[in-house]
């Protein structure tokens, strides 16, 4: 299907050439354009012959020079140059099945486009994925693919996701490794349905295609108080997230005794749940993970305690002004943020912090991470503080451009109800330190 051209950036090597918005990429080098990828497998080709079509309908060859492929200046409607698609699972866990009424439409999307998970990461089940698009993320060795699989039992997978072609779908992934493509993998566990040995099962399966899959996370299942009418599912309690933090260990020190390197990693929520001790950041390798909150908590301890510590080797002052400012963050991270921020505190007797838990009142308190705070969540437990000079929190909870809440209340509108300066810190532990400190990169 060629794909319009909605506009050419000036002086672009496509706008020497005459390209204009309204034309149409038909091929590159005679190979058909549908999407994005398409478009930048092919455009990164060796001198690649663009075929256009004007909007008269006349048909023109333009060949883009050696090195300016990279950059050739044209845009489309959207990234992915068509729709995104629609997940076709009806999921026992889903999130989005347990919103409340009234959010923003985009919220209630479900994607699970494969084609994201090349641009942006994101993760997606391969039941709607088509032949030709599997063979064709082989053929452009696209890698890594992050996949959401839940459990390797087919008929498991069927029932949970709800979708008869879920089980079958998971031969994708025994192509994919043999064909050497990269695999990240995501179990979302439901007790009592895919933990136990149905776990034990969905780890050796995917470890016996190691080291094309190179990582697997355990997530606990979240549960909202909007969950009616749906599935009946339990919550992770501190024996059942022991369970799973056991077995993921069991099955990593058998790999171990392999020779191979360990890749399964329970969330950092099982940990919390259950008790006990986050590992250290060496434990997580290179924190293939970390977008299902795996490594999170140890990634930014370490983070920060180095930058404090660099502080003290300096010799600097800390907050040379004296400064009182609140950080407020989620139930799980709280710990760590106090730990960090109390060990700030030892070291600098100028500087006055406040570090408040915000209770998901929201979307219920069995939602503990700070991601799914809403503005709803802040305006309601800190209006009655005093939060000094600043306000920081978690960047995590803001979506859209970073100024807008889940419930659609915009950084502005807090800022405003509260009357103070809110500063939305990212997950870095530098950052953190920089902002309690009141710096600005």
């Amino acid at each position: 299907m060629p794909v319009k051209i909605i506009s050419v950036l000036p002086k672009s090597p496509c706008a020497k050439k005459g390209i204009k918005a309204g034309d149409t990429l038909v091929s590159i080098n005679g190979n058909r354009i549908n999407d994005v990828l398409d478009f930048r497998f092919y455009a990164n080709e060796k001198n690649p012959v663009l075929e256009i079509a004007g909007e008269n309908g006349a048909d023109r060859r333009i060949k883009i020079k050696k090195g300016e492929y990279d950059e050739t200046g044209l845009e489309f409607e959207t990234y992915l140059m068509d729709k995104q698609r629609h997940c076709a699972n009806k999921c026992v866990f889903c999130f989005i099945d347990q919103l409340p009424k009234g959010l923003r439409p985009s919220l209630y999307f479900k994607d699970d486009d494969s084609r994201l998970s090349f641009l942006f990461g994101n993760y997606i089940t391969l039941t709607n994925l088509t032949e030709r698009e599997a063979e064709r993320i082989i053929e452009m060795h696209i890698s890594p693919v992050n996949i959401s699989v839940h459990t390797m039992n087919p008929d498991l997978r069927c029932k949970m996701m709800r979708n008869p072609a879920a089980g079958e779908s998971l031969e994708y992934i025994r192509r994919f490794a043999d064909a050497g493509i990269k695999l990240n993998t995501q179990l979302v566990l439901c007790p009592g349905i895919n933990d136990g040995d149905e776990l034990v099962y969905s780890l050796n399966k995917l470890g016996g295609m190691y080291p094309a899959v190179q990582s697997i996370a355990a997530v606990p299942v979240g549960l909202t108080r909007y969950r009616e009418n749906l599935f009946e599912l339990q919550a992770y309690d501190k024996e059942s997230a022991e369970r799973v933090i056991k077995t993921i260990d069991e099955f990593n020190a058998s790999f171990l005794i392999e020779g191979k390197t360990k890749i399964a990693y329970p969330a950092d929520e099982f940990y919390l749940k259950a008790g006990r001790a986050i590992p250290p950041a060496e434990d997580y390798g290179d924190f293939p993970q970390l977008e299902n909150g795996v490594g999170l908590w140890a990634l930014l301890k370490e983070e920060y305690l180095r930058a404090l510590r660099a502080e003290t080797t300096e010799s600097r002052r800390f907050a040379a002004e004296k400064r009182q400012i609140t950080v407020a963050t989620g139930e799980a991270a709280f710990p760590l943020i106090k730990e960090l921020v109390d060990e700030t505190l030892k070291k600098c007797h100028n500087l006055k912090v406040n570090t408040i838990k915000i209770r998901n009142s929201f979307f219920g308190d069995k939602i503990t991470v700070a991601g799914l705070l809403t503005g709803f969540d802040f305006t309601c437990q800190l209006a009655a503080q005093n939060l000094g000079e600043e306000l920081l929190i978690p960047a995590v909870s803001l979506r859209r451009e970073g100024d807008m809440f889940l419930d659609g209340l915009t950084l502005a509108e807090l800022s405003n109800q509260l009357q103070v300066k809110i500063t939305p810190v990212p997950n870095s532990g530098a950052e953190f330190l920089n902002a309690v400190l009141g710096r600005r990169a």
